[in-house]
């Protein structure tokens, strides 16, 4: 569901995604206005209840707020999307509903906005919110981003940040509607070479269940590849390729040792020139599809 833009146009809107947070998303959206009032911003509250069962959305409108709802549960891009297509602003601020992001950090990363792209709430060592279980698969895939992305990124996928809604835009047909939009949006500005800063911010227990599901993870290492690939095809074509080519290179230097010449070595080193082939296409219809 994609509601109608607002009629006011604000300085920044926060948009508050929300599925099945009653027992958090009253606080968050108190703090919210309470940070707005204290500080005079021109902003506007948007909670975009997907599809919650528990009174999610009532609590919210309770509120005053303003809420979108969402007949079922489509996902947290989704609604981020919905919130953001549903608003008229400079920038756009996400914030999870949950209780673990400081609402008082957004008046400092709003003033940094102003002359970057995306400022980004770091949680760095503060996330203890986040079960040991999950903590070396976030590892493993914020060891992937950095290696391909060629830039060390301290929060891949966090949940606090705003965005310049004309960078934003540049990027939202490639956003997905699952828990991996943070992820691409980060990917999508850092390798298009836009203005990308953190700020450090705490990070607390949060209120209610985490959505994420363990086989979330891949979906996750899948996705930046994938944005990689689109911006940067050479930087995952190219190791690819030259993994075969040593491969074939060493099997054939074994096979000339032995006296016998396999057709593995040949497949590995044909292999290799097709990669690489494929990875130079693949470059310049990048190339070509960012430059228009």
């Amino acid at each position: 569901m994609i509601a109608a833009p607002s009629r006011k146009h604000t300085e920044v809107a926060i948009i508050v995604p929300a599925f099945n947070e009653v027992g958090a998303i009253a606080d968050t959206v108190a703090q919210l206005q309470q940070m707005i009032a204290s500080h005079g911003l021109d902003a506007e509250i948007v909670v975009v209840d997907d599809g919650s069962v528990d009174g999610t959305g009532e609590a919210a409108a309770n509120t005053g707020a303003r809420v979108i709802r969402s007949p079922s549960n489509v996902g947290y891009g989704h609604a981020l999307k919905t919130g953001i297509a549903a608003t008229s602003s400079d920038f756009v601020a996400i914030i999870d509903a949950d209780g673990t992001y400081p609402v008082s950090a957004i008046p400092a990363m709003l003033d940094q906005a102003r002359e970057h792209d995306m400022i980004v709430g770091d949680r760095g060592e503060a996330m203890t919110g986040v079960p040991l279980i999950r903590k070396p698969a976030k590892w493993v895939l914020n060891a992937l981003a950095n290696t391909l992305a060629r830039r060390k990124i301290p929060d891949l996928n966090s949940g606090l940040r705003i965005m310049r809604r004309s960078s934003l835009q540049r990027f939202i047909q490639l956003l997905p509607d699952g828990f991996s939009f943070t992820t691409t949006i980060t990917l999508c500005m850092i390798c298009s070479g836009l203005s990308v800063v953190y700020h450090p911010v705490s990070y607390g227990k949060r209120i209610g269940h985490s959505k994420i599901r363990p086989t979330d993870f891949f979906r996750f290492m899948l996705l930046v590849v994938r944005i990689i690939v689109f911006f940067h095809p050479l930087r995952v074509f190219m190791p690819v390729g030259l993994m075969l080519f040593a491969l074939g290179i060493g099997k054939t230097i074994y096979d000339f040792w032995i006296g016998n010449l396999s057709e593995s070595a040949i497949f590995a080193l044909l292999a290799a020139i097709m990669v690489w082939s494929l990875g130079l296409i693949a470059d310049m219809i990048s190339r070509l599809h960012l430059r228009a």
